[in-house]
């Protein structure tokens, strides 16, 4: 039996993504919004709901660079460069964010400081994110297997606005999880919050969609060509199934399904790029075998995958299980 390597390692790569924003993207999220909490109750809260979790779902995001250096080096190669910037802030603002949530336990005198980096390092760390997939989206210019554009082209009116597009998703799951794991009047906030996000969130994804085809004739063929075409008519119904599910759940005090509804919208807009891609890793200009390292080099990182994506699924699993329920106002993180 005959493994296609370079396409096992690009669904590795692309669950490592997926898994890395729908599990940060709520953490992320919970600082987004913090702002819309002042009382540093509801901020202490808020931090607690997720201390147990996020910075282990911050393993994914390793995983996907670190795979995407080590399988696809030559994607890396020309990615970094056309990146550089987006990807330092948002390391920057991950930085930021994770000291300010440690330090803000620590002080009550310089507390408000450290709540402020809570929220301006998310918000940049979410930001960048999406701004550097607007990039990735809109093309990279590669010359003789090099990166050929300029410092700059990474910014574009498409790029911030899903640099957008990304902050009000992320703020989306922050307030379903907050809905999940909080109680009385800080969860209707919350649930008053998924709504705006929620409608904001939607139409962002449609001014994207609409956007994306027209961006590279390589998307316009994938999604009205035959047979992608069949498969990517049926996002914007499942798209509109999320969106009810989400209004549904908000409207009558449910507690799963509005993040669950969430979670949709971002795996169906996941496929949605994907769809876009496909064969491409660098799209228009570098295939998935075209980037990908010697087979021998594969295989042998398979087998460390095999083992360890599933010993990160298990213990993120436990995580969850152990700390699943409402948390309790009067405990948690010090």
């Amino acid at each position: 039996m005959v493994f296609d390597l370079p396409f096992i390692w690009a669904a590795i790569i692309a669950f490592a993504v997926l898994a890395y924003v729908v599990l940060d993207g709520f953490d992320l999220g919970i600082g987004i919004l913090f702002p819309f909490f002042p009382e540093k109750h509801d901020r202490d809260v808020m931090t607690n709901s997720v201390a147990p979790v996020w910075d282990g779902n911050e393993t994914w995001l390793v995983l996907g660079g670190g795979g995407l250096m080590a399988v696809f080096p030559l994607a890396y190669a020309t990615i970094m460069p056309a990146l550089y910037i987006p990807i330092i802030l948002m390391l920057l603002g991950l930085v930021f964010r994770g000291v300010a949530f440690e330090f803000r336990w620590r002080t009550e005198r310089w507390r408000p400081l450290w709540d402020f980096g809570f929220w301006i390092g998310s918000t940049v760390a979410a930001f960048t994110q999406g701004v550097a997939l607007g990039a990735l989206v809109q093309g990279i210019k590669i010359e003789g297997r090099e990166y050929a554009g300029g410092w700059w082209d990474w910014l574009s009116l498409f790029s911030l606005l899903t640099g957008v597009a990304v902050v009000l998703g992320y703020a989306l799951l922050g307030a379903c999880w907050l809905n999940l794991k909080t109680s009385k009047g800080l969860q209707a906030k919350a649930r008053q919050l998924a709504m705006a996000s929620g409608v904001g969130t939607l139409a962002m994804i449609g001014v994207v969609s609409l956007w994306t085809p027209f961006i590279n004739s390589v998307y316009f063929e994938h999604w009205f060509g035959w047979p992608t075409a069949f498969f990517s008519a049926f996002v914007p119904l499942l798209l509109a199934v999320c969106a009810f599910v989400l209004w549904h759940g908000l409207t009558t005090d449910k507690h799963l399904q509005p993040l669950l509804a969430a979670l949709g919208l971002f795996v169906l807009s996941f496929v949605g790029i994907g769809i876009s891609f496909y064969p491409y890793i660098v799209p228009g200009a570098l295939t998935i075998n075209q980037a990908a390292a010697p087979d021998s080099s594969l295989g042998f990182l398979l087998v460390g995958a095999v083992v360890l994506v599933p010993i990160i699924l298990a213990y993120t699993g436990y995580a969850y299980w152990v700390f699943r329920g409402k948390i309790d106002p009067e405990e948690g993180y010090h």
